[in-house]
């Protein structure tokens, strides 16, 4: 049982851009993109602000969001990195689980992985993901550089939308066939 305090909110300023960019994609039809909740069960809340303080999560997370693009079932979690290294201890050994059987059942499966220093947006491919996972699992650096990266799928700021990751989701598309 995972215990959460005020660090759990993290990535709330990238996961609510992510909210008003899925609702941007529904309102042209685009996609219908879901938050999935974590359920907590709260331990203490201050009276005052009526605030969770300390809770514990119920189950474990498998991603962030979930749902379709143009009739392609589409999962994704959403991280978030100060610096120019990602730790893969961010990402859990579940949630690469549920990503590999949910593409196993034709579904397209990624991070968004926002680089606040540099205010940048990537759109890491589960495909990308499992290399650096199984580095590390081989012995090698438990982490990713920001240099490592391909450079197609970072998102282009200025298209309309917060987190445009529609265009990295095509590239991956074609990257498959």
């Amino acid at each position: 049982m995972a215990t959460w305090y005020s660090r759990g909110l993290r990535g709330s300023t990238l996961e609510e851009f992510i909210n008003r960019t899925n609702e941007k994609y529904l309102e042209h039809g685009l996609a219908l993109i879901q938050k999935v909740p974590t359920p907590i069960t709260p331990i203490n809340i201050d009276k005052e602000t009526r605030h969770i303080t300390l809770a514990y999560f119920d189950q474990k997370s498998t991603v962030d969001y979930i749902g379709a693009v143009q009739g392609i079932p589409v999962c994704f979690d959403a991280k978030e990195c100060s610096t120019d290294t990602f730790p893969l201890q961010n990402i859990h050994e579940h949630q690469i689980e549920f990503m590999k059987n949910f593409e196993k059942q034709g579904g397209i499966a990624f991070f968004l992985i926002r680089f606040t220093r540099r205010d940048e947006y990537y759109y890491l491919r589960l495909k990308k993901l499992l290399e650096f996972w199984q580095r590390a699992k081989d012995g090698g650096r438990k982490s990713f550089r920001y240099e490592e990266l391909e450079p197609d799928f970072f998102l282009p700021p200025g298209s309309g939308v917060l987190v445009p990751y529609l265009d990295a989701l095509q590239k991956d598309l074609f990257a498959r066939d």
